[in-house]
Formats: C-alpha cells, structure tokens, sequence
C-alpha cells in the first residue's frame, strides 16, 4: 500500500506559479504511476496529468498543456506538478492518487490511493 500527501497550494494571482508536492510513503513507489486530478466547486473531478510507473512517459489535459509539467523523484518518493501561467479556471482542490495497474489514466477509477487534497486559489 501507500499513502499519500499533497501540499505546495495556495493562493496565487493569474499568471504566477505553484508547484505542488506528493509525498508518498511505501519503498516501491517507482511502480506506480500517479496522477493529478482536480475539483472544482460544483464540478466533477477531473484528471490533470499523469506520469506513468517508472518511466518518464506523462500525459496532460489539453487545459493545462504547455503549462503545466509534472515530474516525479523516486529517490525522494514525491511526484510534482510545477504549474505556471495559472488562470482563474484551474483554482480547484488537487489531488494526487496512484496506480499500480492503470488502464486509461483519465479514469480515476484505476486509481487506488488518494491524497487528501491541496486547496489552489487563483485571482484575477
């Protein structure tokens, strides 16, 4: 099993950066992959970006392409999401989850483990 921790949100202006962390415990987490999603009031949640297992394969939403980049550091058991040129539209709750045998990495459902959430806030 792992667990997992999110942090790195906050409240940032159109236009600026954060980068959120996921902190994951359990010494195998290489062979996950992990996913971000987001919610945002009112909304379903929705996937956000993924990096696959160990390799450095990752996909994004066409929302966040080219603004968004996720990375993960095995030796430190965190995967990241640097996000730049933030919007109004991309304040959410978001979450990171993990997989060990992931299917369509849009679908939450293929994930297993969740965080708890990290709040990210964008004024305009």
């Amino acid at each position: 099993q792992v667990q997992l921790v999110e942090s790195g949100g906050g409240l940032v202006q159109a236009g600026g950066s954060l980068r959120l962390s996921c902190a994951a415990s359990g010494r195998t987490f290489s062979t996950y992959s992990v996913g971000w999603f987001r919610q945002a009031p009112g909304k379903e949640r929705e996937f956000v970006a993924v990096v696959i297992r160990s390799t450095t394969d990752t996909y994004y939403a066409d929302s966040v392409k080219g603004r968004f980049t996720i990375s993960r550091d095995n030796a430190k058991n965190t995967v990241y999401l640097q996000m730049n040129s933030l919007k109004p539209e991309d304040t959410a709750v978001y979450y990171c989850a993990a997989s060990l045998r992931l299917k369509d990495y849009t679908d939450q459902r293929w994930y297993g483990y969740w965080g708890q959430g990290t709040q990210v806030t964008v004024s305009s």
